[in-house]
């Protein structure tokens, strides 16, 4: 397949690496310093889990001139995803699905919206990955996808997406129920990242504190509220499975979102609490401690504060 990464950073780096390596045509989408690494010696992989190995795709700045697109890979930070969709217009034909990997959960829409109706594939990545310097991501552990249709009917488009990422020994999951399946991600994520980025500490020391850790299911309970409210046929026992797995988590796990936080970087804020506290609102369902979350790391939002 002819596949387009846009936004090589730690999930579309690894993920693309994979089907890279497999075999599969891929062009990532980078810029500077790791634009040039990667054309120069290729993405290199270090994991935690499988080693450390090396993929050459192909990697461009812009797309324009490459040929349409078999599928799209949209991997960049929520507050990107407009100015990506736009660069990457020039690969999208009639046929080419979109596929979001990304944070939040109106990725989708705006997919759509951009590029017209029927483009946009729901997306869940479970992966724990960073750019650890120009051409270089680190995999710390995990690695799988789940994707579907929208409409919950799967075509032709995802089901050789699927077996792509099957080609390439990803665990990947083709869902007929994927708006279910993003829902029940972004409920662990708003309460994984909110937690590690306000008290500034990892799983193992959020789990040591009965208060904190109350805290973390709050969020999970109140996202779930607001699922169900916006017509979201989430399980009866979600917020439990939800925190059995965050309980799972390694000691020393924190987030992308507190990592950015103490870089002093913008933050994915507006499209996981900020989000999820207006669309609470607006549906009638209280949100108050992720609002809390949300009001505690607005000045930090844009970056560091100055």
């Amino acid at each position: 397949m002819r596949i387009v990464v846009v936004g090589a950073g730690g999930v579309g780096g690894y993920f693309g690496g994979r089907l890279a390596r497999a075999g599969e045509a891929v062009t990532l989408v980078a810029r500077g310093a790791h634009l040039e690494a990667i054309r120069r010696e290729g993405l290199r992989v270090r994991s935690a889990i499988e080693g450390e190995w090396v993929a050459r795709p192909e990697a461009v700045a812009e797309v324009n001139g490459l040929p349409p697109a078999d599928a799209v890979l949209l991997c960049v930070k929520a507050f990107d995803t407009e100015p990506a969709l736009t660069g990457v217009r020039p690969v999208v034909g009639p046929e080419t699905a979109v596929l979001t990997l990304q944070n939040g959960i109106d990725n989708v829409e705006k997919i759509d919206a951009l590029l017209g109706a029927g483009h946009a594939l729901g997306g869940a990545a479970y992966v724990f990955a960073t750019l650890d310097g120009p051409g270089v991501v680190a995999h710390r552990f995990a690695g799988r996808i789940a994707l579907g249709e929208l409409d919950g009917v799967p075509r032709a488009r995802t089901e050789r997406l699927r077996d792509a990422f099957a080609r390439a020994r990803v665990p990947v999951e083709l869902s007929t129920a994927i708006h279910r399946v993003m829902w029940e991600k972004y409920l662990f994520i708003c309460a994984q990242a909110g937690m590690t980025a306000l008290a500034r500490a990892p799983s193992g020391v959020l789990r040591q504190h009965p208060a904190t850790w109350r805290m973390y299911r709050t969020i999970v309970e109140e996202l779930a509220a607001v699922g169900r409210a916006a017509g979201v046929d989430l399980p009866g026992d979600v917020v439990d499975t939800i925190m059995a797995a965050a309980a799972s988590l390694g000691a020393d796990t924190f987030s992308s979102l507190h990592h950015d936080l103490v870089e002093g970087r913008r933050l994915e804020l507006e499209a996981l609490h900020g989000h999820a506290a207006r669309l609470g609102e607006r549906l009638g369902v209280p949100t108050p401690t992720v609002a809390a979350v949300y009001a505690a790391l607005r000045p930090h939002a844009d970056g560091r504060p100055r």
